[in-house]
């Protein structure tokens, strides 16, 4: 019999400072079985920081063909492919040529992060993509808060998450390994 995911309800006050971005997120987000609630969180701060019209969690874990987030146009056209994680090369630079836009947010244990970037980075370099690094010991600590049904506020400044949630406050920066509109 097949694990079925846990469900969290989030109502979230977003200040993308960033963007200036102001909104009400009511999101429903589903946990793999086989997912951490760090990957999780790090898929729902992928979503703060991109929030916009027609932007939704996809099937992740479960569909490989597509990615953890994605907006498509009014003619279905893919807009944004957002991954989470350290995904392959040959993946990234297929979402390239059926997207317009393509973010890959990295979250794990820096070794990991940090190896995967190593061996990825001269081939990530001619690909239209933008790649950030989310600091792990803080997603450790943000993803000890998280209840099932949570309402909190995250502002989004620089380089950083601030979330305000019923258990605390906490901050998740972030590093830029790679930005697309930098590119030639």
């Amino acid at each position: 019999m097949a694990l079925k995911p846990t469900v969290f309800k989030f109502n979230i006050a977003l200040s993308d400072l960033n963007r200036n971005v102001y909104d009400s997120l009511n999101l429903t987000v589903a946990q793999h079985p086989s997912e951490t609630i760090e990957r999780m969180m790090a898929r729902v701060l992928a979503f703060c920081m991109n929030a916009q019209e027609r932007l939704v969690f996809c099937r992740g874990l479960s569909a490989s063909d597509e990615p953890d987030l994605w907006a498509r146009t009014l003619d279905d056209r893919i807009a944004l492919w957002i991954d989470v994680g350290e995904p392959a090369v040959a993946r990234i630079k297929k979402a390239t040529r059926i997207s317009s836009a393509v973010k890959v947010y990295s979250f794990n244990a820096k070794a990991k992060s940090d190896v995967w970037w190593q061996k990825a980075r001269e081939k990530f370099k001619p690909l239209p993509v933008s790649v950030y690094q989310f600091d792990w010991p803080s997603l450790q600590a943000l993803a000890q808060g998280v209840t099932r049904t949570m309402t909190f506020s995250v502002m989004i400044s620089e380089d950083s998450a601030f979330f305000s949630t019923e258990q605390g406050e906490y901050e998740v920066p972030w590093i830029t390994l790679q930005d697309s509109s930098l590119q030639d």
